[in-house]
């Protein structure tokens, strides 16, 4: 299930066995845009993977 997450992007939750996924991304209109992958181990999401999304975003959209 996909949840709003930031700066219109979203986060997609993959239960595995053993382990809690998430990938944050982006639908536009001609793209999907993949932000992140990784390992969601606590109830917060790293200040660290928000900052990289943010500027993998603001990368993006200076293309």
């Amino acid at each position: 299930m996909s949840h709003w997450f930031s700066n219109g992007s979203f986060s997609l939750r993959i239960n595995d066995k053993d382990k809690s996924w998430r990938i944050i991304y982006r639908i536009d209109e001609d793209a999907i845009v993949i932000l992140d992958v990784f390992n969601k181990t606590t109830n917060k999401t790293p200040s660290q993977v928000i900052e990289n999304c943010k500027k993998r975003l603001k990368q993006y959209d200076e293309l």
